[in-house]
């Protein structure tokens, strides 16, 4: 049986759900599959030293979470999949005497709309999970409240657009990826232009997770099909347990598990 020393890199990080969906995988998992393992938190201080932290723990696997994709990114000894494009990981691997990097956020999504039949997407918001977004999606359109953040996108050949700027088209998939309705009852877009987008959309998915956002609540009266964020937290994790773990997993079975001990 194989042991597995596993943590979550972030600041803050004490309210990471990680640990309690991936200690659960090892509790009900772990014995049929022939591995045990521990996983918890680390609150790092310095990015720079998350290579050095992560060889000072023992680690064989980590997570990292915000402020610190960048520097996974950067102090990575190899960067392996669609992480290589997007800059920034959120998953480390012992392999050999390598610490490896990888990125599970947008894939997870994917895995987490599987079902959904889209075409086009418009992506509300420009800052990291948008951008991580925008690598694994198709024909996809961004609009955020200024213009700030919108070079990263057009520079790329995608139509990117503040509010002033923006004219609603129709698009299949709305994705918000801002904080708004997150502390607050507030939309991610005034609600005049959100009712513009949405009438014309077929799903809507906030990758809030945890709560029914105002954005998740017009939409369901409006009659799309929606998702918040907890089925893109599930799917990442399956797929950084199988980065840990060096094999392929049943993912629906482990999705199960780490839905019932969320739910639970």
């Amino acid at each position: 049986m194989t042991s597995h020393f596993l943590a979550i890199f972030g600041n803050p990080v004490a309210h990471s759900k990680s640990p309690l969906i991936h200690n659960y995988f090892f509790k009900k998992m772990g014995t049929q599959l022939g591995v045990k393992g521990c996983y918890t938190r680390y609150q790092l201080e310095n990015g720079e030293e998350i290579k050095e932290k992560f060889l000072q723990l023992g680690l064989t696997g980590a997570n990292v979470t915000i402020p610190f994709k960048r520097e996974a990114f950067l102090y990575a000894d190899r960067v392996e999949g669609i992480a290589q494009k997007m800059g920034v990981v959120n998953t480390l691997v012992r392999r050999g005497d390598e610490v490896v990097g990888y990125n599970t956020d947008a894939p997870g999504f994917l895995e987490a709309v599987k079902e959904f039949k889209f075409e086009n997407v418009l992506l509300i918001g420009a800052g990291g999970s948008a951008k991580a977004l925008s690598w694994v999606l198709e024909n996809v359109e961004v609009v955020n409240r200024s213009s700030g953040r919108l070079d990263y996108f057009k520079k790329r050949g995608i139509p990117a657009y503040s509010w002033e700027e923006f004219t609603p088209k129709s698009y299949d998939l709305v994705v918000n990826t801002t904080s708004a309705g997150l502390t607050d009852n507030s939309l991610p877009l005034p609600e005049p232009m959100a009712r513009e987008v949405l009438k014309r959309a077929k799903y809507l998915v906030d990758i809030i997770y945890g709560k029914e956002t105002p954005i998740m609540q017009l939409a369901k009266e409006m009659g799309l099909q929606v998702k918040g964020g907890e089925e893109m937290l599930i799917y990442q994790g399956v797929l950084a347990m199988e980065h840990f773990l060096n094999r392929p997993l049943p993912r629906e079975k482990v999705a199960s598990l780490y839905r019932e001990i969320l739910r639970g």
